[in-house]
C-alpha cells in the first residue's frame, strides 16, 4: 500500500480514535448513573465498549470507502463535514446524558445524531456501498440508545 493510500486511512482512524475516547472520558458511570432506574432490555455493562469500538472503527472503514469513492474534492470535503458533524454529535450526547446529567436534553439531541447517520447513509448511496452496510450497525446501535435513553427518561424524570 503506498503512502498516498495510507493518509485517509490514518486520518479516519485518528478521528473515530479521538471521538471514542472523548466520549469515554466525558462518560461517568458513577453514582448518579447507577442509581438511574434503566429498562430491562438494558445491555450488560460490558457490552457498551465492545458495541462502541467496533462502530467506531466500522465508521472509520465506511469514511475511508465513501471518502474514496468521491469523484471531485467538494464530494469528498463533505463526506468529511458530514463525519465530522456526526462525531460532534456523537461527543455532545455523551456530554448531555452524562456530565450534564440531562437524559432529557440528551434524547433531543439524540434525535440530531440519529438523522446525521441517516443522512451519511443516504448520501453515501451513490459513493459507496460498503459504507452504507458499515455504518448500519451504528444506525441499529443508536436506535437502541434512543429506546434506552427514552425509557430512562420515562423512569427517572424530572431532570434538573
Amino acid at each position: 500500500m503506498n503512502r498516498a493510500a495510507l493518509i485517509p486511512i490514518s486520518i479516519a482512524s485518528l478521528a473515530a480514535f479521538g471521538v471514542a475516547m472523548l466520549g469515554a472520558t466525558i462518560t461517568d458511570l458513577g453514582p448518579w448513573y447507577d442509581a438511574l432506574r434503566k429498562p430491562d432490555f438494558t445491555p450488560p455493562r460490558p457490552v457498551f465498549p465492545i458495541a462502541w469500538t467496533v462502530i467506531f472503527a466500522l465508521a472509520a472503514i465506511a469514511a475511508v470507502s465513501a471518502w474514496r469513492g468521491a469523484r471531485d474534492l467538494r464530494t469528498a470535503d463533505t463526506v468529511v463535514g458530514l463525519f465530522a458533524l456526526n462525531g460532534f454529535l456523537n461527543i455532545v450526547w455523551s456530554l448531555l446524558f452524562f456530565r450534564l446529567q440531562r437524559p432529557d436534553w440528551a434524547m433531543f439531541e439524540l434525535v440530531l445524531l440519529w438523522c446525521s447517520i441517516v443522512l451519511l447513509i443516504v448520501y453515501c448511496l451513490r459513493l459507496s456501498r460498503l459504507a452504507v452496510v458499515l455504518l448500519l450497525p451504528y444506525l441499529g446501535w443508536v436506535t437502541l440508545a434512543g429506546a434506552l435513553n427514552w425509557q430512562v427518561v420515562q423512569l427517572n424524570a424530572p431532570f434538573g
